[in-house]
C-alpha cells in the first residue's frame, strides 16, 4: 500500500551524505541517493520539483543556520534531513548541543512540509567505527524520539548489516559508493510506502580474502590521500564545504538524467544542479 502517491516536490537537507559523495559521474560531479530518489519520483509525477541544499562537511549547527529555514520556506511535499554525524566524528563534541540543534531542525521542518524523513545513517565496519559508535547511537536514539513526536518517517540504514560492508564504501572510508547510494535511495523509496524495486538489504557475495600486504598498501594510501588532509582541516578549523554553494539551491522542475548524469535526449532546458 502506498502512503502517498503524489509527492510533487522534494527538498534534501544535510551534508556530504546527501550531496552524494562519492557517487561520481563522468563529468566529475556527484549524484547520490537524493538525486536517484528525485529521478524516480519525477518519473511518476509530471512537474515534479527538487532542491538539494546539502553541502559537504557541514555540522548540525551550520545545517540549522543555513539550510533549515530555506527548506521550510519552500513548503515541499517531502523533506529529508540527515545531519549531526559530522559532529559525532569530531575528537571533541558537545552531544547535548547536537541533540538540541537536531531537535530544533525537526521542529522547524515538520510543520512546513507534507512528510519529513529522518535517517539512522549507515556505519562502515572497522575499528574506527567502534570509537564513535556510542555517539552515533545516542544521535540515532534521538532521531527515533523526534520522529515519533513529530510524525516523521525513519529510514534505518544503521540497522542494515550490508551497509557496513567495506565494499560499499569509497576509498576515503567516509562516503558510500554508487551502489551504496542506490541502496539508500531504494530504502527511502520503500519507507515512503512505494513499490519495492529490489531488496536493498540483500547481502553482497562473499568477499575475496585480501592479503596483508594489499591491506597495508591500502591503509597507507588512505592515510596519505584522505586521513591526513581530514586531520589538517580539523587542526586549522577549515571544512571541505567552505565557500561551496548548495548542490541545487532552488526548488525547480527536475529533468530525469540519462545514465551518465546528463539530461535525457528528449529533455528540455536543464534546471540548476
Amino acid at each position: 500500500m502506498e502512503m502517498n502517491a503524489n509527492y510533487t516536490s522534494f527538498v534534501a537537507v544535510g551534508d556530504s551524505f546527501t550531496e552524494g559523495m562519492s557517487d561520481l559521474l563522468p563529468d566529475g560531479s556527484y549524484r547520490g541517493w537524493a538525486d536517484l530518489l528525485a529521478a524516480r519520483l519525477a518519473a511518476r509525477t509530471p512537474g515534479f520539483r527538487y532542491a538539494n541544499l546539502a553541502v559537504r562537511g557541514k555540522l548540525i549547527g551550520q545545517i540549522v543556520n543555513e539550510q533549515v529555514d530555506v527548506a521550510a520556506a519552500m513548503k515541499p511535499d517531502l523533506v529529508t534531513l540527515v545531519g549531526g554525524l559530522n559532529d559525532t566524528l569530531r575528537p571533541k563534541v558537545d552531544m547535548g548541543r547536537v541533540r538540541g540543534l537536531l531537535a530544533e531542525a525537526v521542529e522547524r521542518l515538520a510543520p512546513a512540509c507534507g512528510q519529513l524523513v529522518l535517517m539512522r545513517s549507515p556505519g562502515r565496519d572497522g575499528p574506527v567505527m567502534e570509537r564513535f559508535r556510542p555517539r552515533m547511537e545516542e544521535l540515532f536514539s534521538l532521531v527515533d524520539e523526534l520522529a515519533a513526536r513529530h510524525g516523521a518517517l525513519v529510514v534505518d540504514l544503521y540497522g542494515a548489516p550490508v551497509l557496513g560492508d567495506q565494499r560499499l564504501w569509497d576509498a576515503d572510508r567516509l562516503h558510500l559508493t554508487g551502489e551504496g547510494h542506490r541502496r539508500v535511495a531504494e530504502a527511502v523509496w520503500q519507507t515512503l510506502g512505494l513499490d519495492a524495486e529490489d531488496d536493498w538489504r540483500a547481502e553482497l557475495p562473499p568477499a575475496v580474502p585480501v592479503g596483508w600486504p594489499a591491506r597495508r598498501t591500502s591503509d597507507i594510501r588512505f592515510a596519505r590521500q584522505h586521513l591526513g588532509p581530514w586531520i589538517m582541516r580539523r587542526v586549522t578549523g577549515r571544512s571541505s564545504g567552505d565557500g561551496r554553494p548548495a548542490k541545487r539551491p532552488e526548488l525547480l522542475p527536475y529533468e530525469i538524467p540519462g545514465p551518465d548524469g546528463t539530461p535525457a535526449p528528449d529533455a528540455g532546458p536543464r534546471g540548476l544542479s
